[in-house]
């Protein structure tokens, strides 16, 4: 191998050139930030000149379950726990949709049966049965499910108003029917509803 002359660096042409590759770099990434903006504009502009009346469709997701042979659901976000029914206790006193209490993680539970609370057809229960625990800041009852199917996610804009073989009672705490004719309850209303509450006389009375 034989070796060359010695190349001598011109460090002030290095320079330059280092600095327009620099100034490439900062007009590429401000060339860009200016494209990112005119989309955003765009989709804008698109959003404002929707029709009136038509909502911006926003999934949300749910936990379906069976109650005879349908298919209602509660938002996933107000469902705390899924779990079998082992033990239940009644107690006087309490309305017909209120079979009882459980005790669950220390604390006792009230269990609602939606097919009463909608005079639905009773069937009675089964070693299939299942509790979704609802909760809020305020309130937290168990609400009985002959199955549960699992989690399903759906279009809010796909909620229709209520067929008209629901009670009119099952329409006050509707939210709407999603796909497959699921009935997607409004868990806030049960909530809030305060003849979910179980009096604490009849408590008393078990000894609790």
């Amino acid at each position: 191998m034989t070796r060359g002359k010695r190349e001598t660096i011109d460090w002030a042409d290095l320079r330059r050139q280092l600095e327009e590759i620099n100034v490439g770099i900062d007009l590429g990434l401000e060339q860009t930030a200016a494209q990112q903006r005119d989309i955003l504009r765009a989709r804008a502009r698109e959003l404002a000149e929707a029709p009136s009346g038509e909502s911006i469709r926003q999934p949300f997701e749910v936990v379906e379950f069976q109650l005879g042979d349908e298919s209602y659901a509660f938002e996933s976000s107000y469902v705390a726990a899924v779990f079998p029914l082992t033990e239940l206790t009644r107690l006087p006193g309490t309305p017909p949709f209120i079979l009882g209490v459980i005790h669950l993680r220390g604390e006792i539970v009230s269990l609602v049966d939606l097919r009463r609370f909608f005079d639905l057809p009773v069937q009675g229960l089964s070693d299939l049965n299942k509790v979704l625990l609802l909760h809020s800041k305020e309130m937290s009852f168990g609400v009985l499910a002959d199955r549960v199917e699992g989690v399903r996610v759906f279009d809010a804009g796909c909620l229709q108003p209520a067929l008209p073989t629901l009670g009119d009672r099952r329409g006050e705490y509707l939210k709407g029917i999603a796909e497959g004719r699921v009935v997607v309850l409004d868990a806030v209303r049960l909530l809030e509803d305060p003849g979910m509450i179980v009096d604490e006389e009849a408590n008393g009375e078990q000894g609790y």
